[in-house]
């Protein structure tokens, strides 16, 4: 079966798309001819990011939101449904990594993390899911990518909290797909190992810090650009098939 990566008359929306993972699947789906609606709450970021598809041929919307804040998206989705259409596939990528020891007792950071990771991946499904469905009823078609990490399914001490929420989204992930695929909408969890991305910066917890200088040391980790061309890839899989998980892995990470 031969799988071509074009996405053209494709209307996605990408969560977290001022840096990482989500920045370089926005250009990656643009490139591959999709209207691309970016999400996240650096104006100024997605400013530069539109600007960079539109100078590459491509057609994007910024939306400045919070993903938190459940009201705007469901205003963020109104504007992608007036200004380029119904959505039909969305990368629901937002989230934050802050590991440290449960006795240090970092309830904020707990609390940060599953605001984001979990309570704002579901205010993006429900502001997006009704627009996946009502695309796919209309094409055949829509993908929900959630993305998730290697975290949920293996076990690094001091990362409980994060590991945790995403668990969340990668069961989540299986669940829905039982649920919206009678719909013809397919639902992936994208489960990368190490990315270079903002996500190390935001640690504070001084050995988690030196774990992760150690593991650069150790081997290439992986680039937001490998993760992107693996969500557009699946993306552009014939209807009836539903790459359900896929973990991608830098070559000498072992788990």
């Amino acid at each position: 079966m031969t799988v071509h990566t074009s996405l053209t008359g494709r209307i996605a929306v990408v969560t977290g798309a001022s840096s990482g993972i989500g920045r370089a699947a926005a250009v990656r789906l643009a490139a591959a001819g999709a209207k691309v609606a970016v999400l996240a709450r650096r104006a100024d970021r997605l400013a530069e990011l539109t600007g960079e598809i539109e100078r590459a041929g491509g057609t994007a919307l910024a939306l400045a939101a919070d993903v938190t804040d459940a009201s705007a998206l469901r205003s963020a989705a109104d504007r992608v449904a007036a200004e380029l259409g119904t959505a039909d596939l969305l990368v629901n990528n937002a989230g934050v990594m802050l590991p440290a020891p449960v006795a240090e007792l970092r309830t904020e950071q707990w609390q940060h993390q599953i605001d984001l990771n979990v309570s704002g991946l579901m205010n993006t499904i429900g502001a997006f899911v009704p627009q996946l469905i009502a695309s796919a009823a209309d094409r055949g078609v829509a993908d929900l990518v959630n993305t998730s990490s290697i975290a949920a399914q293996n076990i690094f001490p001091n990362f409980a909290v994060y590991s945790g929420t995403k668990a969340f989204v990668t069961h989540l992930s299986r669940t829905l797909r039982a649920e919206l695929g009678p719909k013809d909408v397919r639902v992936s969890a994208v489960e990368p190992g190490i990315v270079g991305t903002e996500l190390q910066s935001h640690v504070t917890d001084l050995g988690a810090q030196d774990w992760l200088a150690g593991s650069k040391k150790e081997m290439t980790w992986l680039a937001p650009e490998d993760v992107a061309e693996a969500i557009a890839f699946l993306a552009a899989q014939p209807a009836h098939v539903n790459l359900q998980q896929v973990t991608i892995m830098p070559t000498r990470q072992a788990a």
